[in-house]
């Protein structure tokens, strides 16, 4: 009984003594503390800040969500979407996001994310594939099938940017935006190639122009390779024209479409080149023709002006002599007779040989 409380009373002062470990983290807490406090300043107020650069849009999330210019309003509503097919507006119907313009600093809270694109114009390869980029010979020249069947080699370069008006279809609602308006626009172009057919026209005279305009020729109707050479103008356009709803689409916009070069295949290259120098020598004749059919319908007017001011400059004395005789005739009685006997007068003066009547009547005789 005596030891059992000898030893509790021995064991009580080693439970009361400070170890050197209890006194180190007392003296770590505080410091602890400061550094997590210094790391969320640092963490969530410092790093809040953030910049927009003069080539940069940005887009802010909260919770995931983006912000919205205001609730229901869709991109449905900007004039972009008109190029949608009516069967196409409800897919394409992207909510209109707040765009972030370029400056700050700004700030965000940590529950917000910001989203960066540039909005700089980028120039590339029709034939580039952003996802196999050692395709189309290396993003060179686009293989294309024509409607008369020949497989022919296309070259050229696309101006494209991100429409600042989509943002959200170019961030959130397409995964790889630029595949998909390379693969859009490669579509397009191989469509609008294999159906291309340049228009109807009559190799002849066309009918008579208007007065002061000259004869033409108008081109020969087709589908080959050369008129698609001869076309491309109007193949540019129409490119434009069909791939100006890709804003409304993947929140890309076309600028522009050059098609440069469009090369047919190798075994049929001597006879283009043979019809090229064929047609060459026949527009040249056809212009040579057209010049001298031009050259003499302008002398020729020119001829019918020249007759036209000389017999005007023989009819107006003849006229202005009428205008002084009837006001002669109208200035009083016996007035045109006496200016008919004072010329008659000054004709005689001037005659060698008058023939006179004599015997009256209406059978006289003159001498």
């Amino acid at each position: 009984m005596h030891q059992g409380t000898s030893r509790s009373t021995g064991q009580q002062p080693s439970t009361d003594t400070a170890t050197p470990a209890d006194g180190l983290g007392d003296a770590l807490l505080p410091g602890a503390l400061l550094g997590l406090l210094f790391f969320l300043f640092v963490r969530f107020v410092l790093r809040g800040f953030y910049t927009v650069s003069q080539n940069e849009r940005a887009v802010k999330t909260r919770f995931g969500r983006a912000a919205r210019v205001r609730e229901g309003a869709t991109t449905l509503e900007l004039p972009s979407a008109q190029a949608l097919r009516p069967d196409e507006r409800d897919r394409y119907a992207y909510p209109q996001v707040v765009v972030i313009p370029p400056g700050g600093p700004y700030f965000k809270w940590p529950w917000e994310k910001i989203y960066k694109v540039s909005v700089a114009t980028t120039t590339t390869s029709l034939a580039y594939d952003p996802d196999s980029p050692e395709a189309n010979e290396a993003g060179t020249r686009l293989d294309a099938v024509t409607k008369d069947h020949l497989n022919t080699k296309i070259s050229g370069q696309i101006r494209f940017r991100v429409a600042e008006e989509n943002l959200y279809a170019f961030i959130f609602g397409v995964k790889y935006p630029i595949s998909h308006v390379m693969g859009y626009f490669v579509s397009v172009l191989r469509q609008r190639i294999a159906s291309f057919e340049a228009p109807a026209r009559s190799p002849e005279l066309i009918e008579a122009p208007p007065a002061g305009a000259a004869l033409s020729l108008v081109a020969q109707a087709g589908v080959s390779i050369n008129d698609l050479r001869k076309n491309l103008r109007d193949l540019n356009d129409r490119m434009e024209a069909d791939c100006a709803s890709s804003s409304a689409r993947y929140g890309l916009l076309l600028d522009a479409c050059l098609i440069t070069g469009i090369d047919p295949p190798d075994e049929v290259e001597s006879a283009l080149a043979a019809i090229n120098t064929a047609h060459n020598h026949v527009s040249s004749e056809l212009s040579l023709a057209q010049a001298a059919a031009d050259q003499r319908i302008v002398l020729s007017r020119r001829a019918v002006e020249i007759e036209t001011l000389r017999v005007q400059a023989e009819v107006e004395p003849l006229r202005a002599l009428s205008r002084e005789l009837m006001a002669l005739d109208a200035s009083g009685p016996g007035a045109l007779d006496a200016y008919l006997r004072n010329l008659r007068l000054g004709l005689l003066t001037r005659a060698r040989r008058a023939f006179v009547p004599f015997g009256g009547g209406k059978g006289g005789q003159s001498r």
